[in-house]
Order: C-alpha cells, then structure tokens, then sequence
C-alpha cells in the first residue's frame, strides 16, 4: 500500500476533503488518499464565487484517466474563492494537494461543524477500516 500523507494540523470529512482554517476562510481541498485513488488529475470543475453550500452538498467534480467523482463541502457556507491555477493546471491536485492543489475557501462555516470533522489520527483510522 502507497504511504498517504496526513497532516497533523488539518482537519477531514468522511469523503476525503481536508479543510485548513485561516481567519475566517476555511480551505478546502481532496487527501493525498483521494488523489491516489482518482489517479492523474485531468480537469478540475470548480463552483461559482458566492455560491451558498450545505455541508457535505457537492462543491464540484474532479476527472482523472481513470473516473470523474465529485468532491464534497466538508462545512456549510458560501464559496468565496476558487483555485483557478488549476484550470491550467489541474496536475497540481496530484503533485502537491494541500499546497497548491486546493480546490476552494469557503466562508461564513460554523466553528461547530469543524470541530465534527476527523483529526489526522481519526482519518488514519478510518483509512485503515478500509472505507
């Protein structure tokens, strides 16, 4: 099995999206675990700015070489900004998914709801379950 990179200071959903907090921006992008699975990364379809989510509603869909699968709100809110480098460069998903290859920031989340989402040491877990 391939090693997956699991930051410490993230926080995930059951679907694989990370969320890091900055301020009052929530970004949000797919696990290494994710990017693995999907393969090369080869569009990005990202929402509109301003674009009100429910928590774990569908934010936009990632196609690969091998499936297009949709990727997930790990918070509500609204969407108020998109990675759009990855129109260009949809690759960075692949190469560098919690650095460059974010997918969006969403604002207006509630605190309680990040708080709901697995630690790295809860995700490594559900990993190991096999899920």
């Amino acid at each position: 099995m391939t090693q997956t990179s699991i930051p410490e200071e993230l926080r995930y959903s059951s679907e694989h999206e990370w969320v890091k907090i900055e301020g009052d921006l929530a970004r949000v992008g797919i696990t290494d675990h994710a990017q693995q699975q999907l393969g090369d990364i080869t569009y990005v379809e990202l929402p509109e700015i301003g674009r009100p989510v429910e928590r774990m509603g569908v934010l936009g869909t990632i196609e690969s070489v091998k499936a297009a699968a949709d990727f997930y709100a790990p918070l509500s809110g609204a969407v108020a900004e998109v990675n759009t480098d990855l129109e260009e460069h949809p690759e960075w998903v692949n190469q560098d998914c919690y650095g460059r290859g974010w997918l969006v920031q969403l604002t207006g989340f509630k605190a309680e709801e990040w708080k709901e989402l697995m630690t790295a040491r809860g995700y490594s877990d559900f990993l190991e379950q096999g899920v």
